[in-house]
Order: structure tokens, then sequence, then C-alpha cells
């Protein structure tokens, strides 16, 4: 009789003999957790860049070259117009390496009642306001000029006259006054105040 074989096992299918994994495609890129490096020493580098730059503004801010002074203030009420004249006496001095050119002139008053600004009148026109209220000339000196150079090292005075409208009252019992005068090339004026 033939023998009889015994039937052969049946195929163990290749995936079943390998033990299963799980599989997560998220991971296979990385993650911020296990690529980059703790919070702590990130927020440490950020905080020393925002110390550097604030440090490297504030020794790069703009500065003006010229320092200077308010001299003498002589203050005029124009009859039934509500307007104050006021003649201001101010000092430059250049300690820059280059001249300093004047552009503008201009000043502010504080007062009780509000802030008032007002550009430096003509020196053309100095004379006629002298002329017509001679309480202006009390102090007066040669008109400071936009387009007046200071030499480096140099000083420069001149006579101011600015309009407010104010009364003579208000203007005596202002807070402050600034006169701002502006270079050509420098970005901040010279503020001087009084």
């Amino acid at each position: 009789m033939p023998e009889e074989t015994s039937p052969a096992p049946p195929a163990v299918p290749p995936e079943a003999s390998q033990p299963k994994t799980d599989f997560n495609i998220g991971e296979e890129f990385g993650t911020a957790k296990k690529n980059l490096p703790p919070v702590k020493i990130l927020l440490i580098g950020v905080a020393l860049i925002v110390v550097a730059w604030g440090i490297a503004g504030l020794l790069q801010r703009p500065k003006t070259s010229a320092t200077g002074s308010i001299d003498q203030v002589v203050s005029v009420e124009v009859p039934n117009q509500n307007l104050v004249l006021v003649a201001i006496n101010v000092t430059v001095q250049n300690h820059g390496l280059k001249s300093f050119w004047i552009h503008t002139i201009k000043a502010d008053v504080d007062t009780p009642t509000g802030s008032f600004s007002s550009d430096a009148a003509n020196a053309v026109d100095f004379e006629r306001y002298y002329q017509a209220f001679p309480t202006l000339k009390q102090y007066a000196i040669a008109p400071l000029l936009p387009e007046a150079k200071v030499s480096p090292g140099g000083q420069l005075s001149g006579t101011v006259v600015i309009g407010f409208p104010l009364t003579a009252d208000a203007f005596a019992g202002r807070k402050s006054l600034r006169v701002s005068i502006q270079p050509y090339d420098q970005p901040v004026p010279l503020v001087l105040t009084k």
C-alpha cells in the first residue's frame, strides 16, 4: 500500500512570522521636543539677544552735537489780538567735529490752559517789531538766523522773535518754554528749555 504521507503543514504567511510594530509617520520627521534644545536654554538665548539689542540701541541712539541755553526772555502783548510777541536770546555751542548748520527754529510754551507752538519770525521783520514794541528790543542782539553756521568748538548767540496766541498774563504764568533748533544734517534737534 502506498505510503501515506501526512499533509504538509499550511504555509505561514510572512507577515505573521514577523512581530508587528507600531509605525507613526510623525516620529519619522522628528518633533520639536526631540530636535530642539530645552525651552529654558532657548529663553535664555532670546533674552541675551534682546538685552544686546537694547544696549546697542542705547549706545547708537542719535544725539545732537551742540548744547545751548536760553539767556533772556522778553514778552509784549499785542493789543486787542490775544497775541503775545516774545523775544528770546539763545546761545548755541557746537561740541561736534563738524559745523552745526541751523535749518529751522521753533518754540513751544506750556501754560495751565494748554500748549502752543510757533515758528520763529523772519529776521527781516525784527526792526518793524522793535519800532512797534520797543520793550522787545530791551535785550535784543543780532537775530539768530536759519542757515547760520556754528563752527566746531564755536559759539553763536542771537535773538529769536516768536508769536504765541496767548495773553501776557498766560505767558507770564507759563510752566515751561522750549526753543527747538533743528540742524540740517542731524536727526535730533537741539532743545533749549527755561
